[in-house]
């Protein structure tokens, strides 16, 4: 079923009716309109343009570049309304730099009594970045947009229209006298403040931090990371790979300030010289995502603290519980488990799923994990006191509380005490305070056995990756006031140091052939455990183990397998070095174990490029299919209305 048509699309609809069309070509970017010269006089106008309400202008001209005579000529353009709606066609990706680049267009800048046209390189650069989206929904680029047409060089004095969407990031925030710059304000962050701290923190220490963005909102705010790493932006051979993420409900903010505290803690340290800072930092490399989800944290923030209600502002801005919106590949493990012979681990996303409404937040943390061979993670919530960890879904579906655990139970539980055992509060005697009812288990708990939900990003993590990701919540107020931001910081400092530091406990190596050239996507199994991990490209791997004797298997297709037996100390707390040599097979038999079965029923890979373990990349700017059989798209209904002026240009049959 679609999703309900905006009700400003209804109203451009309505407008469109009655009003008279600008140039409209029936196909293609020639189209025959006539081209406004940036040299040419005109009359600047107040841009009153509705969609085009944060253009980094305020003066526009008529006739535009597609030659609308007027403001009502312009809205009620079917150019226009496909401006309106195409963040919910192509699911707030590339929202809204195609919005304000189809703007530069339909409302040329208007300086002096002259027009200055978008430069070619931005819109260039933004068809690459675009393309895919569009053609996940079967959409052809559309003709405004064409770069060789209604754009112009740097060398014609051309301007950059998504200029204003980093406006007042970069600007310094003033600091209190005889604050350094990595000084810690325990004060609740608005986005623009968030991205300021970061971007300031990774440049008072750039040659062990960086910030970049994984993806946007569906509102268009930047999901911001930052790194630390003693070579930053690019992975290490045997340096193992972690991400914190906090905010994935917008309401629950404890998280948020938390990493932006803990940001600026290991800047600091690292120069002042601290030996377990620098160590980790050294060894490790460190990705923090404070908020996932920035648009749903300006509706809690709108409220306040100690106003926020328990649901305002949890969902994205699409209506969505992001950590219900990833696949139920926990589904597919319990089918799995019982079928003799597959593999269940590096299970593939289902097709349907991607017929559904996906968040464009979801589909970046996907690919994030796709491009980075993350080992640990953690998702900072707020609401209780006590730390969760996978499986969230019931083996059973009917029990709503059933204890589900995966194969790596032992370690999941290390790594929850990990947390639970330095946290002050956690570890508080008293079971009237907050999370007391979670005391006898240690403040640990299976995700399934406190209560069962599908579409999770832990499960998702352990399923369909090398990564295991737990759950922690850091207290029953969702949105704290400012005064106890401190405290928290307090209680949480520590727990999240001990934790990433969990990343160096099992086992690594490298898999490589005779010759020393690394064999990725090789398979690492242990004997009893059944889950494999696989390699990097550059051949490492990471196996997080409990202590104890392991047998441990590598192979890969086309190579003979070896098997060796690990011990880990119960104290160990460095991974030990285990690599392996694989020899190529001979012309008999290939003697490894089967790859999984991904095409079982109710499955099949997407098509696309390959993914990091070898599955197909799944198409992340899909929800529907392409239509069969000659007929129109499913977003075609959005247009239907505009009669003889609907836009067959974004029709690619």
């Amino acid at each position: 079923m679609l999703p309900p048509p905006p009700p400003l699309l209804l109203l451009a609809v309505l407008v469109a009716a009655a009003a008279r069309p600008g140039c409209e070509p029936t196909r293609g970017p020639a189209g025959g309109c006539p081209r406004l010269s940036a040299a040419d006089s005109a009359m600047c106008v107040d841009l009153q343009l509705r969609t085009c309400s944060d253009a980094a202008y305020n003066r526009t001209v008529f006739p535009t570049l597609l030659n609308h005579r007027s403001r009502e000529a312009v809205e009620s353009s079917s150019e226009y309304i496909l401006l309106s709606v195409l963040h919910h066609l192509l699911e707030g990706q590339c929202n809204p730099d195609l919005r304000l680049l189809g703007c530069a267009v339909l409302a040329p800048r208007c300086e002096g009594g002259h027009v200055r046209r978008p430069c070619r390189h931005v819109c260039e650069g933004l068809r690459e970045a675009c393309q895919p989206a569009f053609d996940a929904i079967d959409m052809a680029w559309p003709y405004f947009l064409d770069c060789n047409h209604y754009f112009s060089g740097q060398e014609e004095g051309c301007y950059n229209p998504l200029e204003k969407l980093r406006g007042g990031l970069d600007v310094e925030e003033v600091l209190p006298s005889g604050h350094p710059p990595t000084s810690i304000r325990f004060t609740h962050h608005s986005y623009a403040q968030m991205v300021r701290v970061l971007k300031r923190t990774a440049a008072h220490c750039s040659h062990i931090a960086k910030t970049y963005s994984i993806g946007r909102s569906f509102d268009g705010r930047d999901l911001l990371v930052i790194e630390f790493s003693s070579r930053p932006g690019q992975h290490e051979l045997m340096e193992p790979e972690v991400k914190l993420i906090g905010n994935i409900h917008g309401n629950e903010v404890a998280g948020r300030e938390m990493l932006i505290y803990l940001a600026q803690y290991l800047c600091s340290e690292y120069l002042l010289g601290s030996p377990r800072i620098q160590r980790l930092l050294n060894t490790t490399r460190i990705h923090l995502l404070p908020s996932m989800n920035p648009d749903g944290y300006e509706v809690a923030a709108a409220e306040g603290a100690g106003y926020n209600g328990w649901t305002s502002g949890r969902q994205n801005a699409q209506n969505l519980d992001l950590n219900r919106n990833f696949p139920d590949l926990t589904s597919e493990y319990y089918r799995l488990a019982s079928t003799r012979g597959a593999r269940s681990d590096h299970i593939a996303i289902p097709q349907h799923y991607w017929w559904g409404k996906v968040a464009p937040e979801t589909k970046a943390i996907m690919k994030w994990m796709r491009s980075t061979p993350f080992v640990l993670s953690a998702s900072l919530h707020g609401g209780d006191l006590v730390v969760s960890y996978p499986f969230d879904f019931s083996k059973h579906p009917q029990e709503e509380k059933m204890f589900s655990p995966t194969p790596d139970e032992k370690m999941f539980k290390l790594l929850a005490r990990a947390y639970a055992d330095m946290h002050p509060m956690m570890m508080d005697k008293s079971e009237n305070r907050c999370g007391g009812n979670f005391l006898k288990r240690g403040s640990i708990i299976n995700g399934a056995d406190w209560y069962s939900f599908t579409g999770g990003m832990s499960d998702f993590n352990y399923l369909h990756s090398n990564c295991f990701e737990i759950t922690v919540e850091l207290g029953c107020v969702k949105f704290p006031p400012e005064e106890a931001l401190y405290t928290l910081w307090q209680h949480n400092k520590e727990p999240l140091l001990n934790f990433v530091e969990m990343v160096h406990r099992g086992i690594k190596g490298v898999v490589m052939d005779k010759f020393g050239k690394p064999v990725k996507n090789a398979r690492i199994s242990v004997k009893g455990i059944h889950h494999d991990i696989t390699t990097a490209p550059d051949g490492d791997y990471w196996r997080l183990l409990p202590p104890g004797s392991h047998i441990v298997i590598a192979q890969a297709p086309g190579y003979s397998k070896v098997i060796k037996k690990v011990t880990i100390p119960a104290r160990m707390k460095r991974a030990g070095r285990v690599d392996f040599i694989l020899q190529l097979l001979g012309t008999g038999p290939k003697k490894f174990l089967p790859g999984p079965r991904r095409n079982g029923p109710g499955l099949r890979d997407p098509p696309g490029g390959a993914g990091p373990h070898g599955e197909p990349e799944e198409p992340l700017g899909a929800r529907r299919q392409p239509a069969a059989g000659g007929s129109k798209p499913w977003w075609w209904s959005y247009f239907t209305s505009l009669g003889q002026h609907q836009p067959r240009w974004l029709l690619k049959y």
